[in-house]
């Protein structure tokens, strides 16, 4: 079940708490989409780049990890293997779930990583700035209120994007 729109009326302990909102509603949707298309149009592609909706979760899930775990807590890359790339998602240039990964798994992945994402904002200020390391490209690393606001755009963009494939499916659609 999706949670409602974080109104924004809505009374918020912090800062911190609005961008964890937001982003819960976010995946909320995401889930909801998926777990509402009609059979076989979850690894179906309507579409010429070919992406099929269950990537998007896997997308989604390492781009928290990628942007939060690994870029601004500076934490080691897991060792993804296979033919996916460093970031553990793509193989030949696209999105990849393997036909051994259910939608279940990646929802649990990405609930797993949605508390992973809570205790990071939750154990520093929206100001602190983020360890330094490749994923910055050398450049000086952003402060956790820039992070965040970059993923709640990339979820807005992708969830979006699945709005639209879901209603040429036949699936849910709208906030």
């Amino acid at each position: 079940m999706s949670l409602p729109f974080p109104e924004p009326t809505a009374p918020a302990a912090s800062r911190a708490e609005v961008f964890l909102r937001y982003l819960e509603f976010f995946r909320s949707r995401l889930v909801s989409k998926l777990e509402g298309l009609p059979g076989g149009e979850l690894r179906a592609s309507r579409l010429p780049s070919g992406w099929a909706p269950i990537e998007l979760i896997k997308h989604l899930t390492y781009t928290e990890m990628r942007w939060l775990d690994w870029g601004f807590e500076g934490h080691d890359r897991p060792d993804v293997g296979g033919e996916q790339d460093v970031r553990g998602e793509e193989k030949n240039g696209r999105w990849h779930v393997g036909p051994d990964e259910t939608l279940a798994g990646l929802v649990a992945a990405l609930d797993a990583q949605a508390v992973r994402t809570r205790a990071i904002v939750a154990a520093h200020d929206l100001a602190d700035t983020g360890q330094p390391g490749e994923r910055w490209d050398g450049a000086d690393p952003p402060a956790l209120e820039r992070v965040l606001l970059h993923l709640l755009q990339e979820y807005a963009r992708h969830v979006g994007q699945l709005d639209i494939v879901s209603e040429l499916a036949g699936g849910p659609v709208g906030e």
